[in-house]
């Protein structure tokens, strides 16, 4: 059967597509530009120097190469953050799909409200707690708000529902398989493509995360990207021309480089999607 193609659909696509790709066009080409060129040329043309590894060794000096401490820190918190809230996600999900106890109602109907709520509207309780716990200005009040995703939860949860079988965990049990083995062994193993989507989900979540450590870090040396490249561009805007002109380049360019981790991720871990939930088949 041939396949209609629809030009509206495929002009709305192109179009979708430049509205998406012109913004990092953008940071990709004015990366390549000196102070004086960033200010003189069009914002889409390449410059007639070439000084992106100029701006990159620019930032891996700048206050003594701060940048890069807080691209440490963001990987720190993302893959801790998005993995330990995907894998927790995977954990209860399951649980929530093939366990019957007391309340199951109920926990599914808060996981539901929960995920109604906005992240920022709990920053400021967040960051009262966290005052009471001693935990201000410390790794631990970025990463352990990572941990919980109710959304991610009530995914996992739909998604273990059909994607694990039931003959399967009794085919275990009968072999004397205890639950956590099961659960590592032969449902992870189900679930890996919607595990790899919370992930992906959390990853770019906890990558841009910018309110929360913003109000409960402190030092810059614990800041992570989006909350460092912030306070350049704000000290760029509010200063002079002494001020503008170096740290204009170093925030675009430092920002084309927080992008790339995102980029690579989903390049890298597409492929479990298109994998299908089981490799074999289950006999009725």
């Amino acid at each position: 059967m041939r396949i209609r193609k629809s030009p509206v659909l495929t002009i709305l696509f192109w179009m979708l597509l430049a509205y998406f790709m012109l913004p990092l066009v953008w940071l990709l080409v004015n990366s390549t530009k000196s102070n004086e060129e960033l200010f003189t040329t069009f914002g889409l043309a390449f410059p007639n120097t070439f000084a992106f590894f100029d701006n990159v060794a620019q930032l891996a000096t700048y206050q003594d190469g701060i940048f890069f401490r807080w691209f440490g820190n963001t990987i720190l918190y993302a893959v801790v953050g998005a993995g330990g809230a995907a894998l927790i996600a995977a954990m209860g999900g399951y649980a929530l799909a093939k366990f019957d106890f007391f309340g199951k109602r109920g926990v599914v109907a808060s996981i539901l409200g929960a995920t109604a709520v906005p992240g920022t509207a709990l920053a400021v309780p967040t960051y009262m707690l966290f005052t009471q716990w001693g935990l201000i200005n410390t790794e631990a009040a970025v990463i352990l708000p990572a941990l919980a995703s109710p959304f991610g939860l009530f995914l996992m949860m739909v998604y273990a529902q059909d994607a694990v079988p039931e003959s399967m965990i009794e085919a275990a049990r009968i072999d004397g398989a205890r639950e956590w083995r099961i659960f590592f062994t032969i449902a992870f193993r189900l679930m890996v493509p919607g595990f790899v989507t919370v992930l992906l989900f959390q990853l770019v979540a906890t990558w841009n995360n910018y309110f929360l450590p913003l109000i409960v870090l402190n030092e810059s040396d614990k800041f992570p990207l989006t909350v460092g490249l912030s306070l350049w561009n704000k000290l760029a805007n509010a200063g002079g021309v002494s001020v503008v002109q170096p740290l204009y380049p170093l925030v675009i360019t430092g920002s084309l480089l927080a992008v790339l981790p995102l980029i690579v991720a989903f390049i890298f871990l597409q492929r479990y999607w298109q994998s299908g939930i089981a490799a074999g088949g289950v006999k009725q």
